[in-house]
């Protein structure tokens, strides 16, 4: 009587459990980038000192706060709003940048999941078939 190894099955099921496991971290994934883009400002908080971009208001006020007082200079409100919109635009472009990739990467790598979790789901089947 031959005896048939039992890699092919473990394979088969190991590559189906990592699939499932890739499948959840990817679609958390997705999700957190999709909550991203649709409020950029408020993503990924950034808590050094760089200024709020809340509002105009919070921007300038955080600009006012300097530790040297003597030191520091304060453009006027014409400028300040220049700087903020660009530092805004800065921080939503970003965001939506990184927020594009990884929802592209991950939804790639949701496709891969599902082929591979169907394929060898199939095989698995097919060599329990045949071993009846």
């Amino acid at each position: 009587m031959e005896k048939k190894s039992k890699a092919p099955i473990v394979y088969g099921y190991a590559v189906c459990l990592v699939a499932v496991i890739t499948f959840l971290i990817c679609v958390a994934a997705l999700v957190n980038a999709l909550i991203d883009m649709g409020d950029p400002l408020y993503a990924e908080r950034d808590y050094t000192n760089a200024p709020s971009l809340a509002s105009f208001d919070n921007y300038k006020m955080d600009l006012m706060k300097s530790p040297e007082k003597e030191t520091s200079f304060v453009p006027d409100d014409e400028t300040l709003k220049t700087m903020f919109e660009s530092a805004k635009n800065d921080k939503i472009m970003s965001v939506k940048h990184r927020s594009l990739r990884t929802i592209y990467v991950n939804s790639l790598l949701v496709v891969i999941c599902i082929a591979l979790f169907i394929s060898h789901w199939r095989w698995m089947r097919k060599l329990a078939k045949n071993d009846s």
